[in-house]
């Protein structure tokens, strides 16, 4: 395994894998978005990107095709069961946007099927990651701010068939607090929902404040009775091994959060 990836820090269960790729894996994507740039959606091209792709599935040995999403920051949860059809196999000469996988619009999925690969992207909002107790289902949650306080993390947990005490949750990279500064409106907005969140923001110049994206997705999942939760303390905008958009806007790369049950241990 490459030294490049991101291991969650989390007691799953071991038929319960996950990964998260950097910048800095094994791909073709030239400047600004070198080299392991796995977004369709940022300006990379095509070609570069199905390259990367089909790197990431090879070098991490993975049972299938990720379940990419075309994440709109809503709140809509696919569950997927069974496997994914392979993608075409690399043309002579490269491939082309049409080669890629057709990507369903949600920004959260499940599965309960062994050999299922979940997908995130991401460049400073935050990758969630739920996993059942006894190893039998899994999530993967895009939650940037307009989700999270819309109630994603909620929707991907009602989703799941475990008891919401036995599941865990894993906080992958995002901005960090001190990274993060955002307008009275994104305050309010949490606000509205939770008088209690203002926790999690400081204020920095008037009007505007800094927002800790995972005291407020803590907060969420602890009021959801999730047993678990582990994870956080990354910064995208201050480490280099990551995209952000923030500090690069429409020059960032997306890396990828995954989450899979492995077939020959699962119980």
């Amino acid at each position: 395994m490459s030294a490049e990836w991101i291991i969650p820090g989390w007691p799953a269960p071991a038929n319960v894998r996950a990964v998260v790729t950097t910048r800095n894996g094994p791909g073709v994507s030239a400047p600004p978005f070198d080299a392991f740039n796995l977004g369709t959606r940022c300006g990379d091209a095509p070609e570069s990107v199905a390259r990367n792709r089909a790197r990431l599935r090879e070098a991490m040995g993975l049972p299938s095709e990720p379940r990419w999403l075309r994440q709109v920051h809503g709140t809509g949860v696919i569950q997927f069961n069974g496997p994914h059809p392979d993608p075409p196999p690399l043309a002579v000469g490269g491939i082309h946007a049409k080669d890629l996988p057709e990507e369903p619009a949600a920004d959260a999925a499940v599965t309960r099927s062994p050999g299922v690969v979940l997908a995130i992207l991401t460049a400073d909002c935050l990758p969630v990651l739920l996993g059942a107790g006894d190893g039998s289902e899994i999530g993967a949650v895009h939650a940037g701010w307009r989700g999270l306080c819309a109630g994603v993390l909620e929707n991907a947990l009602a989703t799941m068939q475990s008891p919401r005490e036995n599941i865990l949750a894993w906080l992958g990279p995002a901005i960090g607090p001190e990274s993060y500064e955002v307008g009275e409106e994104v305050r309010e907005a949490f606000l509205q929902h939770d008088s209690a969140a203002s926790e999690a923001f400081a204020p920095s110049r008037p009007g505007h404040w800094q927002c800790d994206l995972y005291a407020l997705a803590r907060r969420r999942l602890r009021a959801a009775r999730v047993g678990k939760i582990f994870g956080g303390g990354f910064d995208t905008f201050t480490d280099p091994r990551l995209y952000s958009y923030r500090r690069a806007a429409a020059r960032s790369g997306r890396f990828a959060t995954l989450a899979w049950l492995d077939g020959q241990n699962s119980r």
